[in-house]
C-alpha cells in the first residue's frame, strides 16, 4: 500500500501555539543551507513534513534563527529553527498553503518511490535536443548564451561558461523556470520547478 501524507501527530513538538497538521516521512535528501549569518553548510534532510524539516548539519544555529535551504528534488525551503539537536536541528517551514500542498505531493512521491520501483536519482529519460543553442536568464534579468547538452521532463544539462551559484533561480529558453542544482566540468545542471511535458519542451525538440 502506498504511503500518503495525512494529518497525524508527530514526535517533534510544534512551535508554541502551532498545532501540527502533517505526518513526517523519513527521507535522505542532500542539500545546502545558509544560516542567518550567511554561513553556508552541506546538509541532509533526515525526515520532513510539509510543516517541518529535521536537518543533519555541521552548522549550529540558534532557536528562532531563520534558515534558507536548497534541497535536492524539493527546491528552496525557508523556515525558523524550533529545536537544536546534537547532530543538527529542526525548522518550522514558512510557506503558503499552495507551497505546502506541493511539498506534500513531492514527499509522498519520495516515500513511495522504492515501493513503485522508481529509480533513485534519474526520474525521467534524457532527450537529445535538436535545438541546442539557447539562453539561460538569471533572476536579475541577465541573459547568458548557452548550449543544451541533454534534456528531460524534470531538468537539463547546460554547457555554459558562467557558473551561477547552486540554488540560483533561472529561466531556460523562453519560459522554463528552474534552479541551478549542480556544477560540472562543462557547465551546470538545472532542475525545473515544475514537471514539463513534451509539448512544453517543443522549442528544443
Amino acid at each position: 500500500m502506498q504511503s500518503s501524507l495525512t494529518s497525524q501527530p508527530s514526535t517533534l513538538a510544534p512551535p508554541p501555539g502551532v498545532q501540527r497538521a502533517f505526518q513526517r516521512v523519513s527521507v535522505s535528501l542532500q542539500g545546502r543551507l545558509m544560516l542567518a549569518n550567511y554561513e553556508e553548510y552541506v546538509c541532509k534532510v533526515v525526515d520532513m513534513s510539509p510543516g517541518d524539516v529535521r536537518f543533519a548539519c555541521a552548522g549550529c544555529p540558534r532557536v528562532n534563527e531563520r534558515i534558507v535551504a536548497y534541497i535536492d528534488h524539493l527546491g528552496r525551503i525557508e523556515g525558523t529553527v524550533v529545536k537544536v539537536l546534537d547532530d543538527g536541528f529542526v525548522i518550522s517551514i514558512n510557506a503558503t498553503a499552495r507551497k505546502r500542498e506541493k511539498l506534500a505531493a513531492q514527499l509522498t512521491w519520495l516515500a513511495n518511490k522504492h515501493e513503485l520501483g522508481l529509480p533513485e536519482d534519474r526520474r525521467h529519460d534524457r532527450l537529445a535536443p535538436r535545438k541546442t543553442r539557447t539562453e539561460l536568464t538569471l533572476d536579475d534579468g541577465q541573459s547568458l548564451p548557452c548550449r543544451l547538452i541533454d534534456l528531460s521532463l524534470s531538468g537539463a544539462a547546460v554547457d555554459i561558461d558562467v557558473r551561477p551559484p547552486i540554488g540560483t533561480a533561472v529561466i531556460l529558453g523562453q519560459n522554463m523556470r528552474g534552479r541551478i542544482v549542480r556544477h560540472f566540468a562543462e557547465g551546470v545542471a538545472v532542475e525545473f520547478l515544475t514537471l514539463q511535458t513534451r509539448d512544453s519542451l517543443a522549442e528544443f525538440l
